[in-house]
């Protein structure tokens, strides 16, 4: 019976894949959503009587959980457009297609991204700022949009998985009791395997694709010339945010900086291309003001005389992260559902018998890190319940904990960016503006570590006991 809600969940969030595709997050997947916490419910109230005050307070306790989400997913859309805008993305991708050739592109941007975000501890930023850039350099070389995100994304949750800066890789390290360092150098016995078959297959994979982009490097270096104010000064802005990064600001605080930075430099050095988003060029302050606003919050349609550019500069704002707030408000209502009505932990039961074995366990314990990832569309919930539900099991047992929070890890911080509806799916695939299902089948890293990590475990390897 517990199961059912899962059951409805996948048909229809199937359903809605196949009918309506890219435009699934348009609305689609929110309804579906929402059905399935309704289909919770009522197996709820005919099998435990629950009262619906306990279930309010539950369904609240969980989208307030993901309050300072929402707000770091506002400041993101809000960077994607001012960064734009100011010229400091067009700057990177117009000195980066001049510098990384198209061979080893793919290899270049995941190595370049795992360096970022293993500095700064979040691929979240990796992927809003130098994820943005990459894109563009990789669509001028004439690779798929599935191939480059892939490339981005495998970087940068291997940098985020290994740094000791990572949210996630604190959490994982202090649920299961392990020391955070120790946690992350036992992470490399399968992190390390995953990340080298991924740059091995991005590597073969840049040498022997046919990409024909030399024309539109030329085309698209021309058009952002004509657009833009191009200048190596501009980068100063991402420096400072790696350093406010580096001293560990709060992130909001970063972001935030981070966008204020990038207005003053839009209103000082692209000033006439403000005065044109805002539709009145003529009238200084209040062109200013209106234009920056607009860049802030809104869709900014730039003109570059090349329609695939136009494309890629094209930024939607604060306001383009509206249907991810909404569907993550959706799926933490159907999280709260699922925990109030003990159905998620119904199910963990069954989990819990299967595991026998070291590898059964581990197995297990992967196996229900990205359950949670699909069930509660959070990779902290995941990682924390994955945690909770197996910390006892692994101590009785005799493992080391640092097993525990290495397989939870392998199970919930990269398989988050897998799952459309995840808070990670949902955020990735708005700002690259790539589907989910495009860049899945390329995401080579986040599909192999928890594969490894079961692997690992089954040939017995660096696994010990108290």
């Amino acid at each position: 019976m517990s199961f059912i809600p899962f059951l409805v969940l996948i048909v229809l969030i199937s359903c809605c894949v196949a009918v309506f595709g890219n435009a699934t997050l348009d609305g689609a997947s929110q309804v579906s959503v929402l059905t399935a916490a309704a289909v919770s419910v009522l197996v709820g109230h005919f099998t435990k009587r629950l009262s619906w005050e306990n279930l309010e307070k539950e369904i609240s306790e969980k989208v307030s959980s993901c309050a300072s989400a929402i707000i770091i997913l506002l400041l993101i859309g809000a960077i994607g457009g001012t960064w734009m805008v100011s010229g400091i993305v067009p700057t990177m991708i117009y000195y980066g297609m001049q510098i990384i050739r198209p061979e080893i592109f793919l290899v270049s941007s995941s190595i370049l991204c795992a360096l970022v975000s293993l500095m700064i501890g979040s691929s979240w930023t990796t992927v809003a700022t130098i994820g943005l850039a990459l894109m563009g350099i990789g669509k001028a070389h004439g690779f798929d949009d599935g191939w480059i995100a892939g490339s981005i994304i495998t970087g940068a949750y291997f940098g985020d998985k290994l740094s000791p800066l990572s949210d996630t890789t604190v959490l994982a390290s202090s649920v299961s009791g392990t020391p955070l360092f120790t946690h992350i150098r036992y992470m490399l016995y399968t992190t390390v395997p995953s990340f080298s078959i991924s740059l091995t297959i991005f590597l073969i994979a840049g040498f022997t694709m046919n990409v024909s982009g030399s024309g539109n490097v030329a085309e698209f270096m021309e058009g952002l010339d004509r657009t833009f104010v191009i200048s190596p000064w501009l980068l100063v802005v991402p420096v400072l945010t790696g350093v406010m990064i580096a001293r560990r600001w709060p992130s909001m605080v970063v972001l935030f900086l981070a966008i204020l930075l990038a207005v003053v430099v839009s209103l000082l050095v692209q000033t006439s291309l403000v005065h044109t988003i805002s539709g009145h060029e003529n009238e200084g302050m209040i062109a200013s003001y209106k234009g920056m606003m607009r860049v802030c919050y809104g869709n900014t349609q730039i003109e570059t005389g090349v329609p695939m550019l136009n494309e890629l500069v094209h930024t939607s704002g604060m306001g383009g992260m509206m249907p991810t707030i909404w569907l993550i408000i959706c799926a933490q209502t159907f999280g709260g559902t699922l925990t109030a009505t003990g159905q998620l932990e119904d199910f963990m039961k069954i989990v819990l018998r299967w595991a026998r074995g070291t590898a059964t366990l581990v197995a297990s314990t992967v196996g229900t890190a990205f359950f949670c990832n699909v069930a509660l569309a959070d990779q902290y919930l995941s990682i924390m319940l994955s945690s909770q539900m197996f910390k006892e099991t692994y101590f009785k047992r005799g493992y080391e904990s640092r097993l525990l929070s290495r397989s939870c890890e392998d199970g919930a911080t990269v398989t988050s960016v897998l799952i459309p509806w995840n808070t990670c799916g949902l955020t990735q695939s708005t700002v690259l503006g790539v589907a989910t299902i495009t860049y899945l089948p390329y995401c080579f890293f986040n599909i192999l570590s928890p594969i490894i990590s079961i692997v690992v475990a089954a040939i017995g390897w660096k696994i010990f006991k108290k």
